[in-house]
């Protein structure tokens, strides 16, 4: 299929309901399961708090490349931003994180489909990638949760 705002909604829609409806089948005893052992040792919570946390700073960074800015600062750490975005929300319960999620997920949907397939070509500087599309900082944006969602599949055995 041809890569057009229309479809890429679509996608950030379909990836987005499975990402709330996974997060929202795990049993409690799940969440304190230990995803990453490396850097603050992230359990399942955490991760869905790094959703969140990238969800919207990727809001941010859509609509600087849009508006003709150049994207993430060059000195943009993407480690240090992980660790402290998912501290941040340490306190969030899972409930929050999930609804917050689905209102920035929304949000992104929603520029997304404004867009014209011009913009899809636009360039800036994504923390991870380095200058980048935004038709393929938008593939990130749904593959993310598909990276995520497989290692947590693994811990949890489901």
């Amino acid at each position: 299929m041809v890569d057009t705002p229309a479809h890429l909604a679509f996608r950030l829609t379909q990836e987005g309901d499975k990402t709330i409806a996974f997060f929202r089948a795990i049993s409690p005893s799940g969440w304190e399961q230990l995803v990453y052992n490396e850097g603050a040792n992230w359990k399942v919570q955490h991760v869905l708090a790094h959703f969140v946390a990238t969800e919207k700073a990727i809001n941010i960074l859509i609509l600087d490349i849009l508006a003709g800015g150049s994207g993430a600062p060059d000195n943009f750490d993407i480690n240090s931003f992980n660790e402290k975005e998912v501290i941040a929300f340490k306190n969030l319960s899972t409930d929050d994180l999930l609804n917050q999620l689905l209102e920035l997920r929304l949000a992104n949907i929603k520029i997304v489909s404004g867009m014209n397939p011009g913009d899809l070509v636009k360039m800036g500087r994504h923390p991870y990638f380095g200058r980048a599309s935004l038709l393929d900082i938008i593939k990130l944006l749904y593959r993310h949760h598909q990276i995520h969602i497989r290692d947590i599949r693994r811990v949890l055995a489901i």
